[in-house]
């Protein structure tokens, strides 16, 4: 089983490219960062962990950029986002940035994508909450068509590209309805995300990982359903807390990567919690 870690870089932790190298040495998977332009101070949306907000996330590093630091230093190690508010993003700028990052690590790139829990962040850059998961969906559909090998016109309903021409493309061929890098998309079990997961993704990534003995049938139900190879689906539980039985359960599940949580710490912190999770690796 494959091993990465997810962190909440901010100014005040590792930096992405002390922390990329020691992963990389150690023989880690890969990492993931999450994001968030700004928390307005004024919070109606309560946080989903319960209690109050922790203040990384008023501090997190631009996730592209900080991977971009990454990828410059490391070789093998996967990098990743987790995840990117794709409804707060323009999509076109987005899709650049994307195969940017891609091409230049030699394909190494993960978007995991999601749709936001924090309503006063999205109202800020125009994101009309309710239909946020359409706008997400459009905005996919729209970085497909600008990462096709020809160049492909697409017109939606909250957005259009024409036919363009759009370099650097993703490493990675096209996959049945999918087309960039590899794609995890973060959320909830439920119809809706899986609609999404199955319609233009590689797979799943849960917050957590909790409760996929009994979603991830539905899941795979789905994408059968759904006309995809049922050996495609990827499903890599995010943002875990592990210990050897959990790592254990999701190997009986066929689970085959596993995210772990490290706190948003400064180097010597960091680096005391790898060397707890090594002997995970196996």
């Amino acid at each position: 089983m494959r091993i990465a870690v997810t962190i909440f870089l901010t100014d005040e932790t590792v930096t992405p490219t002390r922390l990329a190298r020691e992963l990389e040495a150690r023989g880690f998977a890969g990492l993931y960062l999450p994001e968030h332009t700004h928390i307005p101070v004024e919070r109606a949306t309560p946080y989903p962990a319960g209690g109050d907000l922790p203040p990384e996330y008023g501090r997190t590093l631009d996730p592209f950029v900080a991977l971009g630091q990454a990828a410059a230093v490391t070789e093998r190690l996967g990098l990743g986002t987790g995840i990117t508010l794709v409804a707060q993003r323009d999509p076109i700028d987005l899709a650049k940035q994307i195969a940017t990052l891609d091409h230049l690590s030699g394909g190494r790139f993960t978007l995991g994508l999601g749709f936001g829990w924090n309503v006063e962040e999205a109202a800020d850059h125009g994101v009309e909450w309710r239909t946020r998961r359409e706008l997400v969906r459009d905005r996919m559909a729209l970085m497909r068509a600008l990462w096709s090998d020809e160049p492909t016109a697409y017109e939606g309903e909250f957005g259009s590209v024409r036919a363009s021409y759009a370099h650097p493309k993703p490493v990675q061929k096209p996959r049945g309805p999918v087309v960039g890098p590899r794609t995890l998309v973060g959320g909830a079990a439920g119809p809706k995300l899986f609609s999404h997961i199955c319609e233009y993704a590689d797979g799943w990534l849960p917050i957590g990982g909790r409760g996929l003995t009994e979603s991830l049938p539905v899941l795979r139900a789905a994408w059968t359903d759904a006309g995809r190879d049922p050996s495609g689906l990827q499903v890599v539980p995010y943002a875990v807390f592990p210990t050897p039985g959990k790592l254990a359960h999701y190997a009986e599940l066929g689970i085959e990567e596993v995210v772990v949580q490290l706190p948003p710490a400064g180097e010597a912190e960091v680096l005391r919690v790898l060397d707890e999770y090594r002997p995970l690796l196996g």
